[in-house]
């Protein structure tokens, strides 16, 4: 056995195409130019659609840093097939410099100009549910734990680590980022929720949506101001609120006969309490869940989190073995109708489902590149993060549009599953009577048919 002469027309991304339809059959590129606008003053080279894609498509091929782009650029057969040309990483880094407020502003208009068109390209059903069936906007955010300390915009969070904190707004219905902020590690995300909910709710009505939107939050955005912020953007709201001395007082007066049983979570009841934040916009209610926990469930570390969730003498009572099961305490802050029980169960199950944003977080920084944010400069991250955050859209349209998806999100494979079954599968790049031809290793078909249903789809013009 002896190791031949490299053949350059082998690439281990054929998957690459895929993307490359995509992005032609949807005008990426060209939605982005237009809402971003020059970013060099020569036309010559990348323009901003152009680079924004290249940046994406090479975090969706498994890219940790901007030197991913070097390697992505060395594969010859691969950049044949890619709908863009890749930057050298040392190009992107100042490439990415040029990137302003405005022009980052024109991203998030970019992005959601390409979410109408999507949805634009949907079944007629899956078109309704979206613009009609409600429209939930879900913030969160996420620190990205960062080493050197001459890092703009890097600073210590909470734990002691030195991050940038990504903040982000999510449509939950059709599991896609619509807007995004880049802070730094101290800094508090509610100032700016106002404005991220505002982007957002723009984007939606960009998108044809017509119900009225649905702001969720955890404890974390816990502020009237926010809460004020999605009335006056037209939206209703639902935010986490912290266990507080009132709370607690006025989840304890509820009667036992108010609470009524939970939907989808065992041993769970919900009931609508007395108390309201002072303040607020009117008509915010109070919803508390409670969940049954056995007395030897609870941990003997004080530190542990559901601890802190159990009022402090039906503590004491478990951990001395006075009693057999003590309740977990969670309460939500909403201006939605809760006037009847069966109101307040459904509230209360619907904001439970907020976790779906941290599934979009996770997969920005485990099937792309956001547990990283590599550059010196604020500027350069904030595009690297746009990279990861437009990765995992791309990846939502790909699997919706080529019929991946089940069309509510919920058969949605993680990018880096994506690229394990379709991205990253080497291939041969040959030529045949003037026409390019993929060979693909034996069993590997899901390129084709990804391949037959895009083709279907009708040219952006």
């Amino acid at each position: 056995m002896c190791v031949g002469t490299p053949d350059a027309s082998l690439t281990p991304v054929s998957g690459v195409v895929a993307v490359a339809e995509l992005v032609g059959r949807l005008g990426v590129t060209a939605a982005l130019d237009d809402a971003v606008g020059v970013i060099k003053q020569r036309d010559r080279g990348l323009s901003a659609g152009q680079f924004l894609v290249a940046v994406a498509q090479a975090q969706m091929f498994g890219a940790q840093f901007w030197t991913g782009l070097d390697r992505r650029r060395a594969d010859a057969a691969g950049e044949a097939l890619s709908a863009v040309a890749t930057p050298a990483s040392t190009t992107a880094v100042q490439l990415a410099g040029r990137f302003g407020p405005v022009q980052v502003a024109g991203i998030e208009e970019g992005v959601g100009e390409l979410i109408c068109r999507v949805v634009g390209l949907l079944p007629a059903a899956r078109q309704t549910g979206l613009r009609a069936g409600g429209a939930t906007i879900d913030l969160d955010g996420t620190d990205v734990e960062c080493y050197g300390a001459g890092k703009d915009g890097i600073r210590y969070n909470y734990k002691g680590q030195r991050s940038g904190r990504p903040h982000v707004a999510t449509w939950a219905e059709a599991g896609l980022v619509t807007a995004a902020d880049l802070l730094a590690g101290d800094e508090d995300p509610r100032p700016g929720a106002g404005a991220l909910i505002t982007r957002s709710v723009a984007t939606l009505r960009v998108a044809g949506v017509t119900a009225r939107p649905k702001v969720r939050g955890d404890v974390g955005y816990f502020a009237k101001d926010i809460a004020r912020a999605a009335v006056h953007a037209g939206c209703d709201f639902s935010l986490g609120v912290p266990r507080n001395p009132a709370v607690w007082r006025a989840a304890a007066s509820i009667p036992d006969r108010a609470w009524r049983t939970a939907k989808r979570m065992r041993g769970a009841q919900v009931a609508v309490c007395d108390s309201a934040p002072a303040g607020w916009p009117p008509g915010t209610a109070c919803v508390v869940r409670r969940v049954k926990v056995r007395a030897s469930d609870i941990s003997a570390d004080p530190r542990a989190r559901r601890r802190r969730t159990i009022p402090k003498e039906q503590l004491a009572l478990a951990l001395d073995g006075l009693t057999p099961h003590v309740y977990a305490y969670s309460f939500i802050a909403t201006n939605l109708d809760v006037s009847t029980p069966a109101k307040a169960v459904t509230a209360e199950a619907w904001h439970r489902m907020r976790t779906d944003i941290e599934d979009r977080i996770r997969d920005a920084k485990h099937g792309a590149a956001l547990r990283h944010l590599p550059s010196a400069t604020r500027a350069a991250n904030t595009i690297w993060m746009w990279g990861a955050l437009l990765a995992v859209n791309l990846s939502a349209w790909l699997q919706e549009l080529a019929g991946l998806d089940t069309g509510d999100g919920r058969g949605r494979a993680h990018l880096g599953t994506l690229r394990h079954r379709l991205l990253n599968v080497p291939a041969r790049l040959v030529r045949h009577a003037g026409q390019a031809i993929l060979r693909l290793p034996p069993g590997h078909q899901l390129l084709a048919q990804v391949l037959s249903r895009l083709r279907r789809l009708p040219i952006w013009t």
